[in-house]
C-alpha cells in the first residue's frame, strides 16, 4: 500500500536548506556508510509544503559500462533477478528460484563476462545501487520500513551522498502501519536564539 506523506516547513530557516530523504541498504553482509539521495526537497520556504508518495512496490534495473539500462521490473522482498545472455543480448529477468533470503531483493550477474550495476527505484527515483558486480557476483538489497530525513546542502537527487553528509542526518521515522502522515520541520532562525532544525511525524493516519 502506498503511503501519502506531506513535508511541511514550519521552521524559521531562512537559508533555504535542502531537505534530503533516503533509506539505507541493510542487506546481510552489506555495509556502506554512503546512501543515495532518494528525494531532495528544495526551495520549500517557511509555510510551504511538499506532498510526496512512498510506494510499497519498488523497481529493479541493471546497467552496463556503456551506460545502457535494462527495462525496469517490479520488485519486492523475496524476489531474485539475474542478468543473462539471450542470444547475443544481455537481458534482466526474474530468476527461476526466489531469493535465498525472503527479506531481500537479489540481483545476480549471470553473464560469462562483463560487470554490471544493479539499481533499485522507488516512486521512479533511484533508491540504492550496487556497482561493478563481476560475473557470478550478486547484489542484495533490503530496506527497513523507515526513512531518514535531514537538512543538508549540496546534495543531488539520485546521486550517492558522501558519508559525512549521511552522518549529519539523525532523524529516522518508521512508516510501519501508516497510511499517511505529515513530516513537520521546526526550529532554525537567525541570531543566538536559533535552535537546530527538527523533524516530527504529525497527523498520522494508520493503515
Amino acid at each position: 500500500m502506498d503511503i501519502q506523506l506531506n513535508f511541511i516547513n514550519q521552521s524559521n530557516d531562512a537559508n533555504n536548506s535542502q531537505i534530503v530523504i533516503f533509506q539505507k541498504n541493510v542487506a546481510t553482509g552489506y555495509y556502506d556508510d554512503s546512501a543515495v539521495a532518494w528525494k531532495v526537497i528544495q526551495q520549500c520556504g517557511p509555510g510551504d509544503n511538499h506532498p510526496f508518495v512512498y510506494p510499497a512496490t519498488m523497481q529493479v534495473t541493471t546497467s552496463d559500462s556503456f551506460g545502457n539500462y535494462e527495462p525496469r521490473l517490479d520488485a519486492q522482498p523475496g524476489d531474485a533477478f539475474q542478468v543473462a545472455l539471450t542470444g547475443s543480448d544481455e537481458t534482466l529477468g526474474k530468476a527461476s528460484a526466489p531469493a535465498n533470503n525472503p527479506t531481500e531483493m537479489q540481483v545476480l550477474n549471470n553473464l560469462p563476462r562483463d560487470a554490471i550495476n544493479a539499481h533499485i527505484y522507488r516512486d521512479g527515483m533511484l533508491l540504492a545501487s550496487r556497482t561493478s558486480l563481476a560475473p557470478g557476483q550478486m547484489a542484495a538489497f533490503k530496506f527497513k520500513p523507515t526513512i531518514w530525513i535531514g537538512a543538508v546542502s549540496q546534495v543531488v537527487q539520485g546521486q550517492v551522498m558522501n558519508s559525512a553528509i549521511v552522518e549529519q542526518v539523525n532523524t529516522e521515522f518508521s512508516l510501519l502501519g501508516i497510511a499517511s502522515a505529515d513530516i513537520v520541520m521546526t526550529g532554525g532562525g537567525p541570531g543566538e536564539n536559533s535552535t537546530p532544525l527538527q523533524f516530527s511525524l504529525q497527523n498520522v493516519v494508520l493503515a
